[in-house]
């Protein structure tokens, strides 16, 4: 599991994990994150976590 802390903006939505700045060959399926509700999620798939700022 990951354990990386990552700040987003709104402008970042809809938040999905992995994002385009990483290498998608060599992460897991796409998956769309709910950040809206509590401000913060992680991804089920790698355990980064996300927060909104």
């Amino acid at each position: 599991m990951n354990n990386q802390l990552i700040s987003v903006d709104k402008k970042s939505l809809p938040l999905f994990c992995p994002t385009e700045k990483e290498n998608l060959f060599s992460s897991h399926p796409r998956v769309f994150l709910d950040i809206t509700q509590t401000g913060m999620v992680s991804c089920p798939y790698c355990g980064t976590t996300y927060k909104l700022k």
